[in-house]
């Protein structure tokens, strides 16, 4: 046991842990104002369920224009710049917020957040990549898990609080942590490609849009955010209005999630080194399936008290399914990825992020209008699908991966240069 708890130690270089550092601040604004959101515009605002749910899916919409802009940017600028540039968006984004009287506001201020996002997580996973060796990266993503999370977590609690005062309060103190971390970024982190390297990167999108694996394995993520992660922006106004929890009680639901994620994700991610990639992103399928499918109960059987316990073992059950997620998708996609096109490679990966949550707040918010029941039975569906499809995937993976890397071990804390990738016909091989 103490073997295996020295083992969870990331031993991350310190430019990185100063970067997930950054990450948590800006996590903890997140968590201030998402879990809240769909109810301001909703019951505080008077913004119809349907328009409020494509006031969220806006967000998503932009960035699927703003993400591969980014993703190129990140290839010739540098992943510091445009990280740097996307905390900006983001910070006047959610600010914009706290101004909403109106449908058109609405919009406008996630438009803004949708740009600040598109550039956000290819600019960011880039630098966590470069900034790593092979074997750090399962337990650097998964830290960054960890203090996403966290941050959301802590950051939910806090809101449930200070939204029950005043949600206006909530975007300004989101916009300032995205401040905070634009001051660590500056300070602390260095760009891990020189001037010369980025120039001499050469490629265009066509190169990842003719790798099929790749594309195949960012279609079934946009189908597990889409109906997975997504939901969570939707479960607030279900707990709310179909389960009678109260804003308190939404903030400590999102609190459970995180704090299981926060718990199990490193040794989620330690356990799952050595075995095969593919059946573990079917087994995520089927326990997020089974997450979906406890929510119904919440408001058909049960009330008050035992309705909140029943939705808080859901969280915790979809949570596990997040932490395997978050142990085999992300290294995945770098070690598909041609490292010269990292950045454009890192874009479409969080693009199939934000087609789910363009989508799925979309559907979830009409499905939740007209069966609050059958909408998670329908999610629930999709999940289980996309986990059995997967398994198709494996047939296309070169044999050298095809399992999860092993994490690194003390003497290899340095992070060493990110490899020349395998040219990309090779990477496609099978």
């Amino acid at each position: 046991m103490r073997g295996f708890l020295s083992s969870l130690n990331p031993r991350l270089p310190r430019t990185v842990q100063l970067l997930q550092l950054g990450g948590l601040m800006n996590a903890f604004g997140n968590g201030l104002v998402v879990p809240f959101l769909l109810i301001y515009l909703h019951n505080e605002r008077g913004i119809s369920l349907g328009v409020a749910g494509l006031v969220l899916a806006t967000n998503a919409a932009v960035s699927l224009i703003a993400g591969p802009v980014g993703g190129a940017l990140v290839d010739r600028v540098g992943g510091k710049v445009m990280l740097t540039t996307a905390l900006g968006f983001l910070a006047a984004g959610f600010l914009g917020y706290a101004f909403v009287e109106n449908p058109w506001q609405g919009f406008l201020a996630s438009a803004v957040t949708g740009i600040g996002n598109g550039f956000f997580w290819p600019a960011q996973s880039t630098l966590l990549a470069g900034l790593t060796t092979r074997a750090q990266r399962s337990a650097t993503f998964a830290m960054q898990r960890v203090v996403m999370n966290l941050g959301i977590g802590l950051g939910g609690v806090a809101g449930g609080f200070i939204a029950s005062e005043s949600f206006r309060a909530l975007f300004v103190l989101d916009a300032l942590t995205f401040v905070a971390y634009a001051a660590v970024l500056a300070v602390f982190v260095h760009e891990p490609a020189t001037r010369e390297e980025r120039a001499e990167r050469a490629g265009s999108y066509r190169t990842v849009f003719r790798h099929r694996v790749f594309m195949a394995l960012m279609a079934a993520n946009a189908l597990y955010i889409g109906a997975g992660i997504a939901q969570l922006e939707i479960l607030p106004a279900f707990a709310k209005n179909e389960a009678g929890v109260s804003e308190r009680g939404i903030g400590w639901l999102f609190f459970i999630n995180t704090i299981v994620i926060v718990l199990l994700q490193l040794p989620t991610t330690r356990m799952a080194e050595g075995h095969r990639r593919v059946p573990l992103l079917a087994l995520l399928g089927a326990v997020s399936a089974a997450a979906w499918l406890l929510v119904p109960a919440s408001s058909l059987w049960v009330s008050g008290g035992a309705a909140f316990l029943v939705l808080a073992v859901a969280v915790s059950v979809f949570a596990l399914g997040e932490c395997l997620h978050g142990a085999v998708q992300p290294t995945l996609v770098v070690d598909l990825a041609d490292q010269r096109l990292l950045g454009r490679y890192m874009a479409i990966s969080a693009l199939s992020w934000q087609v789910g949550f363009m989508v799925g707040p979309a559907v979830g918010g009409a499905l939740l209008a007209a069966s609050p029941t059958g909408l998670w039975v329908v999610m629930a569906s999709v999940l289980l699908i996309t986990g059995l499809a997967s398994l198709a995937l494996e047939r296309g993976l070169p044999e050298n991966l095809r399992r999860v890397p092993r994490g690194a071990r003390p003497q290899e804390a340095v992070a060493l240069p990110v490899p020349a990738a395998e040219p990309e016909n090779a990477r496609a091989a099978g």
